[in-house]
């Protein structure tokens, strides 16, 4: 399969020039304050469907639900057992129930939706997104944007054909503290910066093992849960049940914790450095440490980019029990030559000078600033005024995809055998000691059991191609950069 059909990379002004924006905290928060406020006729009312309403999707609906002029028109799920919160929540609010499909495909088809709302399963997100556009819809799409990288750039492709808004759901790009934070760094108050670190440090207990296949719940339509992936029975049974939460660890359906919860702050990472395109390089090292269970993904990785000019993001997942980093357990810090910044939370944080003395503070965050500035765009029909567009997005997402690309192409060995990945960069270098007494700490024998030594990844910024896998197989880590999709639930008959 030829995974690379595409027009010519698109022009990134429009990209560069909502890179620009940040005004005050004051300007941020009475802008989503008048807009949440906001009140109009009823042919200025939105008409808003929500797409996957199990977990996530509440967040959707209540960053909807009687804000801006928005009405819920609809809700998707698969699943119908799982419907009841979302309905009684909006009915309460609207005094009428909202329309239910359970195929996405049949809500699409109402020409009086304006907006869709997605927070599916991350290997959904990208064709949701893509079949809503072409249908005329603006669209809010849950983080990751994408299950792989070249469906970022087919989600660019499609914002331009369509002339749809897309708003990815990383809401720290929305968060006066945040972005109060990344301005002090822009600005260069903490000197010139040449590092960020990212941390996702989570508990994620194992899933257990099953002796064979289960049944997906029988109110599912589990073909449609399934949709571009392939059709495999589910192979796991924990307390969330065989289907729902812990596909995030199995590779048809999830990213593991990177592209769960840390895509947020590898978003930010790269936001904080101004890095506007791919990196130059990838590596990432780590496993599935500290137990024996059915899932896939690591629970322990740390990945290392370098960016064509020369910096890096450092990012770590940890989903054994561990304390903070420079007090992060999930959050960034960007090291300057000037001093420091640690955004320990979606809302803000501090910065330091180089003798550790706090110097400022930023803070103020939550979800509806996010959804208000999608609602703005909407209206407005700017795209470049959204916080966090499809080509931030994509860029973002990609690098959850290369890091698990790298791991998974990479040699099974000890990780005491590792230290060659990060030669050339010092704080790497730190940062793997750092994690192989995290795992001693946590019983993991780091010269006995096994782990993933990845293979460096070399990419072409321009073209978003891999040009050197290190020893692994180029053709294959190629081949990753897409997937192959069913009959029916390909996202390039969308684009």
């Amino acid at each position: 399969m030829s995974v690379f059909h595409r027009r010519e990379f698109l022009n990134r002004s429009a990209i560069l020039s909502a890179a620009a924006l940040a005004g005050s905290n004051l300007n941020i928060a009475q802008a989503a304050e008048a807009a949440t406020t906001k009140k109009g006729a009823a042919n200025d009312r939105l008409r808003v469907a929500v797409v996957g309403v199990r977990g996530r999707g509440m967040a959707h609906i209540n960053g909807y639900l009687g804000k801006n002029n928005c009405e819920i028109v609809a809700i998707c799920d698969c699943d119908e057992a799982v419907i009841g919160n979302a309905m009684k929540k909006i009915t309460g609010v609207q005094k009428e129930a909202p329309k239910y499909h359970k195929d996405i495909r049949q809500l699409l088809d109402d020409k009086d939706i304006d907006i869709v709302s997605i927070a599916t399963p991350n290997h959904w997100h990208a064709l949701a997104a893509a079949w809503a556009m072409r249908a005329g819809k603006d669209v809010y799409c849950e983080k990751p944007l994408t299950h792989n990288v070249h469906e970022g750039r087919l989600l660019v492709e499609a914002t331009k054909k369509y002339g749809k808004i897309l708003q990815t759901g990383t809401q720290s790009r929305s968060n006066p503290g945040m972005r109060e934070a990344v301005q002090y760094l822009h600005d260069g108050k903490a000197g010139k910066v040449e590092l960020a670190y990212g941390t996702c440090y989570k508990p994620r207990p194992s899933i257990g093992k099953v002796d064979g296949p289960q049944q997906p719940p029988a109110t599912m339509d589990y073909n449609l849960w399934c949709g571009p992936a392939p059709v495999i029975q589910p192979h796991r049974k924990t307390k969330n049940g065989t289907v729902h939460y812990d596909w995030h660890w199995i590779w048809e359906y999830g990213n593991g914790d990177f592209g769960n919860q840390g895509v947020h702050e590898a978003d930010k990472a790269r936001w904080g450095l101004g890095q506007t395109g791919m990196p130059s390089t990838a590596v990432s090292v780590g496993g599935r440490l500290g137990y024996i269970d059915d899932g896939e993904t690591a629970n322990t990785q740390l990945c290392l980019y370098t960016y064509p000019d020369g910096r890096h993001v450092i990012f770590e997942v940890r989903g054994l029990k561990t304390e903070p980093y420079m007090t992060s357990k999930v959050g960034n810090i960007w090291f300057g030559t000037d001093g420091y910044v640690v955004c320990p939370s979606y809302a803000g944080g501090f910065a330091f000078d180089r003798d550790g003395k706090k110097v400022a503070e930023f803070k103020g965050g939550g979800d509806q600033y996010h959804f208000d500035n999608f609602v703005q765009a909407v209206r407005s029909r700017k795209p470049e005024t959204l916080n966090c567009n499809a080509e931030e997005g994509h860029l973002s997402a990609a690098m959850c995809h290369l890091a698990n690309i790298s791991y998974r192409l990479g040699d099974k060995t000890t990780l005491d055998k590792a230290d060659s990945v990060y030669a050339g960069c010092a704080p790497a270098v730190e940062a793997l000691d750092r994690m192989r007494s995290h795992l001693k700490d946590n019983g993991v024998d780091v010269s006995k059991d096994p782990g993933m030594v990845g293979a460096l990844l070399t990419l072409d910024p321009k073209t978003e191609k891999i040009t050197k896998a290190g020893h692994a197989d180029l053709a294959k880590a190629n081949a990753m950069l897409f997937r192959e999709y069913r009959k029916g639930f390909d996202i390039t008959e969308a684009v």
